[in-house]
């Protein structure tokens, strides 16, 4: 069952929301409210703190598939995005976000 990232990383979701807002996507900031927390990346990478926001695509996205990187003050964050809905969040060189990931998804 998922959770809203907004519940789960409430710090992670107001620095994305303003990280879409300095990047000029205020339509998905706007998302960022709603946005599921539907499992995390299952790599094994002590640096990874990634999440999928909607169910992970068996193979590539396809069509309408984008990626947004983005300039967050530490770690990395980019986006992917098909057709402009967040699917993807990869998080790099973040514990703070891995730590509270982990804790509400195992």
């Amino acid at each position: 069952m998922s959770q809203l990232v907004k519940d789960v990383l409430p710090a992670f979701a107001a620095e994305l929301r303003e990280l879409l807002d300095k990047a000029e996507r205020p339509d998905l900031a706007a998302k960022v409210e709603r946005l599921e927390l539907v499992e995390r990346c299952r790599c094994d990478d002590e640096f990874c703190s990634s999440f999928y926001t909607a169910p992970r695509p068996n193979g590539a996205y396809g069509a309408g598939h984008s990626n947004l990187s983005l300039a967050p003050k530490e770690g990395m964050v980019i986006l992917d995005l098909v057709h402009d809905e967040i699917r993807y969040v990869e998080v790099i060189d973040r514990p703070d976000v891995r730590k509270a990931l982990f804790a509400s998804v195992p």
